[in-house]
Parts: C-alpha cells; structure tokens; sequence
C-alpha cells in the first residue's frame, strides 16, 4: 500500500445491514448534509493526518486509531520543534510535512487547527461508527494541556477593517470595465450587506437576488442559501440600499446576468465566462484593488470587509444588535469585540494623562 498517496474521500463506514443502493444514498446523504466549507476541511485533514502517521510510525492510519498514536499526535503539535534536535522524532517528522507543503514550519501550530484536525478525526471515527481515542480520559487531559500551553492571542483574520474610508478608496480603483463593474459590486454587497464571506459571496446566484422593488424603492433583497451560522432555509433575506443595490444593478446589466453564478470570471478582452468565481478569486480581488488603491498588498483580506462593517457600524453608533441582523453573527460575544476595539479607543479615560 501506498502511504503517501492521496487518501480516499471521507465516507460513511459499510455497513452489512444495507443494500448497495441504500449505502451509496447514505452517502450522498452525508454530502449534501454537510456544508461544502467542512467537506474540504475533512479532504485536508485528512490527507494530513495520513501523511502525519506514514512519517512518524511508518504504519497506515487505523480504525479505531491507538490511544497511544492519538497521545502522540497531541504531543508533536503541542511545541515548537525549531530547537528540537535532529534526531528528533517529532522533528523529522515534521519536516518531512513541510517538504510535502502540508505543514507552514517547526513553529507550535495555533491550537485552533490542532482542535480542527482532532475535530476531524473524530468525525471520521463516528462515521465508521467507532469509538474515538480522542474520547479517553487520558487523550482529553492532555490535549486540554495542550491547548492551555500553546496559548496564544488570536491572530485577526484581516490585518486591518476596510472601514468606510478605506472601501472608498478600493472603489476608486474600479473604472469603467465589466472587471471593474462586477469587482465594485463585489466590494460593495461584500460589506453594505453585513460583511459577507468569501464562500457566501461566491456561492449565489442570479435566482438568489430580487430586484422586484429596485425601480420604486432603491432596494435589492439577497437571499443566502446558507451560511457558516445558519442552515439552508434558516438564513433570513439580505437588504442593499443606495449605492451597493446601484452597483449590484449595474452589473447584472453588463454582465447579462440572466440566471445561474453572480458573480464570474471576467477574461482578459473583458468578457464575463459562465462559470463562478472560486473563493480564493474574492481574496485576489481585495489584493489587487489595495495595490491599486497604494495600500500594502497584506494591508487587508477579504475578512477585512466583514470586520470592517462591524467597526464602522461601532464608529456610526449602530446598535449592535442591529448590525448583527446583517452580519447573522450567532455570538454577541463575538461581534462584541469590534465594538469594545472602537469604544476603548474613545474611552475619555485613556486621555488622562493629556
């Protein structure tokens, strides 16, 4: 067996009690019930976690998987290996992911993606219908260990919030192109819509949006198939007003948008193709137009626009929990903290000093 290959898609264990056609639906089941996000989250963790135990023990993965492989599994992750000697084992395992680009560097992984990777396991477990070694007393001490060792202030997902000021400046840049027409709209929907991400902006289609009261009112209403808080069916409509329903109009005019993605690939003789834009096309975009805008190329990402939403709704006195009926944060907590980054700051107190 070839350890290093590309592992098998993810699939519900066989099971002896159901028909050939009742086992392939069980897995269609399982794929249209899972949000596509997660689906490719379980692709790369698993392919890592396979890769992972060929190099330390020179052995497949096993179902169920060893306590003592778990353990070990914890305790490589929970440290930075850039000291570790040579003979390490840890270490060289380690750097046998990097030569294979499944890991960054020898530097302490955030704990966040050691959960996710565990998370993974375990699913992986529960769909052969097995127990996990994640789940022994043991197992779970010890990666509550090392959670708490490894702790480290979350890193933002965007360098800074694309602010009011800062968005103005990105529509600057967008002219008169079908490019620069489908990439302003983006822009705008992106933010004035609550902040929207990546996969929910790449993710709708012509059928998701209503222009019914475009002409009377101003207004565009969006529907969201899903999200990453909400189910399919649970995600309440979506309203653009003023500039974003114009620049979304807009580009449904040149695009000639009748049906199917919203938003697609524009070729280099400006013509709009059929297919949709990939999520990694959203950050491409919000890198190219800080280029053109002055600003560093890392000033900002595509969470950028949903950050930058928040704080401008704290900076314009927004209620929060209005701003979260657009952003569909499930956290207070979470959308909280844009809030608390915006009041600190014009906190009378921090002036004491003059």
């Amino acid at each position: 067996m070839d350890l290093m290959k590309r592992p098998t898609p993810y699939l519900p264990g066989p099971s002896p009690a159901l028909s050939q056609a009742d086992q392939e639906a069980l897995t269609d089941l399982y794929i249209r019930g899972t949000p596509a996000n997660t689906l490719r989250a379980y692709e790369r963790d698993l392919l890592y976690i396979t890769a992972w135990k060929a190099a330390r023990f020179r052995s497949a993965l096993e179902w169920p998987e060893s306590e003592a492989t778990a353990l070990a599994f914890i305790v490589d992750h929970a440290r930075d290996l850039s000291d570790a000697p040579a003979e390490d084992v840890a270490r060289q395992t380690a750097e046998m992911l990097i030569a294979q680009g499944l890991r960054k560097s020898l530097a302490c992984p955030a704990p966040s993606t050691l959960d996710r990777r565990i998370a993974s396991w375990l699913a992986f477990h529960r769909m052969k219908n097995l127990a996990s070694p994640f789940s022994t007393p043991q197992v779970k001490q010890t990666r509550a260990k090392a959670r708490r060792a490894a702790a480290r202030p979350p890193a933002p997902k965007s360098q800074h919030p694309i602010t009011r000021d800062i968005l103005e400046q990105l529509l600057a840049t967008c002219r008169g192109s079908r490019r620069d027409c489908r990439d302003r709209a983006i822009l705008m929907l992106g933010w004035a819509s609550g902040g929207r991400r990546r996969s929910e902006i790449t993710g709708l289609r012509r059928e998701d949006v209503s222009l019914k009261e475009f002409e009377e009112k101003g207004r565009v209403w969006i529907s969201l198939l899903e999200t990453k808080t909400t189910q399919k069916g649970d995600t309440p409509r979506l309203v653009l007003k003023g500039r974003a329903a114009q620049a979304l109009v807009h580009w449904i005019e040149v695009g000639q948008i009748e049906g199917g993605p919203l938003f697609r690939p524009v070729s280099k003789a400006d013509r709009v193709l059929k297919r949709r834009l990939s999520p990694d096309a959203i950050y491409q975009i919000v890198k190219y137009r800080l280029k053109l805008a002055g600003l560093p190329a890392g000033f900002a990402s595509p969470h950028g626009l949903r950050s930058g939403f928040l704080t401008q709704a704290a900076l314009d006195g927004a209620p929060i929990q209005a701003a979260m009926r657009l952003s569909l944060h499930r956290s207070m907590a979470q959308a909280q903290k844009y809030y608390d980054d915006v009041d600190i700051t014009e906190n009378p107190a921090t002036d004491l000093l003059g």
